[in-house]
């Protein structure tokens, strides 16, 4: 449930209620906005039975969450959630822009991508270090010394980094090099992973599952929120259908549909979605339209050499002419780059 704040509230009757709830056995969360202070409350309500909240000074009114996600629902936080990295901004009104290769190859590759990338206007450079691979003698990437790389390429053109965890084991390495950690389709639905990464300071991009609903997507990131990291980001990356002339089937329709259902920034990951290098352009267009508050592109300049996903891949000048028309789309709806 939910516990609405009076505007005349004071700390210490907010103090008081959550000391209370705490008391009853329930997790509480504090959202304020710009207008309202809310309280969510986690915890089984058959206890409150004989304690109504709404008696409580300084409570306005109280609402029952029937959703089965809670924290990152509308009900607890209307206003959308913008995630602000060292100025950089994602969600919003803003239109976050995660462009790189598919594996950290070298070093040499890295930074040629990264300074095309950030010149187009791309603001977070993506690159797997460590690399989850369908077979166990593909390429599986560089590690701690790939991390690396995408540190020193990121500050040489004042980018972020995302990249991807599989492990828990390989946390401090990542924190220590890394601005937003990507949790691949395979992990979603990893609980214990997705309640370590509940405990850290740090953004997480969750990519949905290859068959994951919007509901069990939404109840991943939960689980994130549930911890008390509130900075989550949602990433549709396509689904499994029945369809073969793609890799997935790039449900755009998930965009409007989550943002109707939570506050957190929506990203949409075309080359992923798609697996098919004509797609990504007018796919990438496509999601900007639909309200997404960030794309994720692979950008190699050799793709038929890339060590992986090289045929999802689009060459620089390519991402160029993506920008500039992504850009235009984003003013048209009312966002920008």
């Amino acid at each position: 449930m939910i516990i609405v704040m009076k505007n005349s509230a004071t700390e210490q009757e907010l103090d008081h209620i959550v000391e209370k709830l705490q008391e009853f056995g329930f997790a509480t969360h504090i959202s304020k906005g710009t207008e309202k202070t809310i309280i969510g409350a986690i915890g089984d309500e058959r206890t409150l039975r004989d304690r109504p909240l709404s008696s409580f000074p300084g409570v306005e009114t109280v609402v029952p969450i029937v959703k089965p996600f809670k924290l990152v629902s509308k009900d607890f936080k209307q206003e959308p959630t913008v995630i602000d990295i060292n100025g950089i901004k994602i969600g919003g009104d803003n239109v976050g822009v995660m462009a790189g290769p598919c594996s950290v190859e070298n070093r040499d590759m890295l930074f040629k991508i990264a300074e095309r990338t950030s010149k187009a206007g791309a603001k977070i450079l993506r690159g797997g270090a460590f690399k989850p691979r369908t077979s166990p003698y593909a390429f599986q990437g560089l590690g701690v010394e790939g991390l690396k790389y995408l540190r020193e390429a990121a500050d040489e053109y004042g980018m972020l980094v995302i990249t991807e965890m599989m492990d828990p084991r390989d946390m401090d390495d990542i924190l220590k090099y890394t601005d937003i950690i990507q949790i691949g389709a395979r992990n979603m639905q990893n609980f214990r992973l997705l309640r370590e990464l509940g405990t850290i300071d740090k953004p997480v991009m969750l990519k949905r599952g290859m068959c994951a609903t919007i509901k069990e997507f939404l109840m991943a990131a939960e689980y994130v929120c549930a911890g008390g990291n509130y900075q989550v980001l949602l990433c549709e990356r396509g689904i499994r259908t029945y369809e073969t002339e793609t890799r997935n089937t790039l449900d755009l329709s998930a965009v409007p549909v989550i943002q109707s259902n939570t506050h957190l920034p929506v990203i949409v990951d075309p080359s992923h979605g798609t697996g098919r290098r004509d797609c990504i352009l007018p796919m990438a267009q496509a999601a900007v339209a639909a309200g997404a508050d960030g794309i994720m592109v692979e950008v190699h300049n050799n793709p038929e050499e890339a060590m992986s996903d090289g045929d999802q891949s689009i060459v620089p000048d390519d991402f160029d002419v993506l920008m500039k028309r992504v850009r235009i789309i984003a003013e048209t709806v009312g966002k920008q780059l």
